[in-house]
């Protein structure tokens, strides 16, 4: 198992090294950075446009196989990713950035997933009834929401219950407030401004991977399997041997399910965090 998993990381690893690699032959061939500067009055020489790019080791005078060289030793020797147009460090807005996008996908994967598969365990030991029939169309509802209308839905009613209510316990925009000190206040703080980004980017979890249609339509296959009911007769009820064994059986596709679904959590959060106003990942531009 942990040969399998290592052969697997060493896969993924040589994979982005040679994506990356081969994203900075492409950009340094087809992207001009020098068309930044020809706009920008009064007219730069080329001589000064040089000299604005060096720092950036984007200097057209150097051959691109040198300035890779020089990129790439600083990245695998001193994991330095260089400086960002504004002159700021790539590696501290990336890490800033990914423990703001992490707090969100995180949380968001974490409720998906559990609420998703409760949510299955629950309609798939009640098929055919009222809650198994009113959840699959909400399910099959928002699976065919785009996660922006999602999100702009949550904003409105968020502003409409702040208004009805008087009070501004719903944030649509920011990561934090501004001037908050003291350790619990801005705990509390940061949890008020992800209730609503949490919310929207779990909705859409749950509708495109579709964690409780996947769980349900599993647990449906097994639960009155051979082994289900040889557990029922030695006296265990139903709901415990659907606990104890059903579910057991029907969980592996679900977790496997959830490393094919990352690329669905990245997308969804990079939406989320450019309507609500989050400083992650998925609103660098730098």
């Amino acid at each position: 198992m942990v040969r399998y998993v290592m052969r697997k990381a060493a896969g993924w690893l040589l994979m982005i090294v040679v994506a990356t690699n081969a994203t900075y032959f492409l950009a340094s061939w087809f992207l001009d950075p020098r068309s930044n500067f020809k706009e920008l009055r009064p007219v730069r020489s080329e001589a000064q446009i040089g000299r604005a790019l060096a720092p950036y080791n984007l200097d057209p005078q150097v051959p691109v196989v040198r300035r890779w060289w020089d990129w790439f030793t600083s990245v695998v020797l001193d994991f330095d990713w260089g400086k960002s147009p504004t002159g700021v460090s790539v590696n501290g807005e990336i890490g800033y950035r990914s423990l703001v996008s992490a707090e969100l996908v995180v949380i968001a994967t974490v409720l998906s997933v559990v609420i998703g598969v409760t949510l299955g365990v629950y309609t798939a030991s009640r098929q055919y009834g009222w809650a198994d029939r009113v959840s699959q169309a909400v399910s099959i509802a928002v699976f065919n929401i785009p996660t922006s209308v999602a999100a702009l839905a949550v904003v409105f009613v968020a502003i409409w219950l702040n208004q009805h209510a008087g009070l501004h316990f719903l944030y649509v925009a920011g990561e934090n407030s501004p001037n908050v000190e003291g350790l619990l206040p801005t705990i509390g703080d940061r949890f008020l401004h992800l209730i609503l980004p949490t919310l929207t980017l779990t909705l859409t979890l749950m509708g495109y991977v579709g964690y409780h249609l996947t769980q349900r339509s599993l647990l449906l296959d097994t639960i009155n399997a051979d082994f289900v009911r040889t557990a029922r007769a030695t006296g265990l009820t139903r709901a415990q041997a659907i606990r104890r064994h059903a579910l057991r059986t029907a969980l592996i596709p679900t977790a496997t399910s959830v490393a094919f679904s990352v690329p669905a959590i990245f997308t969804g959060a990079v939406v989320t965090e450019t309507i609500f106003g989050w400083n992650g990942m998925g609103r660098y531009r730098d």
